[in-house]
């Protein structure tokens, strides 16, 4: 993460607005937790880049930019289409939301009624890994506006979810280089989990 003078992406995907954040300066701090270790998915361009840098620039201030990495186009996924980008309701939380330590995953339910239940985020992580040899693996990724509160005072993460059969274009071989890429993220996530949520 960096605040210098790197430009702005024509790509209004990568540009993410901190305006409406109560506590901006804690927001900046979670989501630079997470950079590169998760995938981010630009609907405009249809491409799912993994290797890029968060910023913040000082000529754009109140602003968050992604800037993937120009020198690794191997690390970058083209014709991604939109259809097979999915919303999961699941969202990564620290544990102080809850009285705990560490990040949690939390599904935010529809009916309010029903309670969300917890799971610690390696736990939920090892869940989404042992999906990888199903036929709809849970592959996911962030999209803009993905960065919310949970509440005035918290900060997370929402997840989206990238569905392989949705991705028709693609061939088998390409489909698993997307999935083993997503994978790997999944599992500097899982090890780095302390790590991220040290001082939170």
């Amino acid at each position: 993460m960096t605040a210098a003078t790197k430009p702005v992406p024509s790509n209004n995907d990568l540009v993410w607005s901190l305006d409406n954040f109560s506590h901006r300066e804690l927001a900046k701090s979670f989501i630079s937790r997470f950079e590169s270790r998760l995938c981010v998915y630009s609907p405009t361009v249809e491409q799912i880049y993994t290797n890029y840098t968060m910023n913040f620039p000082r000529s754009e201030h109140g602003k968050m930019v992604v800037l993937p990495n120009p020198y690794s186009f191997h690390d970058t996924f083209q014709n991604i289409t939109n259809s097979a980008v999915r919303d999961t309701g699941l969202f990564i939380v620290p544990g102080a939301l809850i009285g705990k330590s560490g990040l949690y995953i939390i599904v935010k339910y529809k009916n309010q009624s029903v309670k969300p239940v917890p799971l610690p985020i390696r736990h939920a992580l090892k869940q989404m890994v042992r999906t990888g040899g199903n036929k709809d693996p849970f592959l996911p990724v962030l999209i803009k506006g993905d960065l919310r509160e949970f509440d005035a005072n918290t900060p997370c993460l929402h997840l989206h979810r990238i569905k392989l059969s949705e991705l028709v274009s693609r061939s088998d071989f390409e489909k698993q280089n997307i999935k083993s890429a997503i994978f790997d993220k999944m599992s500097d996530l899982y090890r780095d989990a302390d790590e991220i949520a040290s001082g939170l």
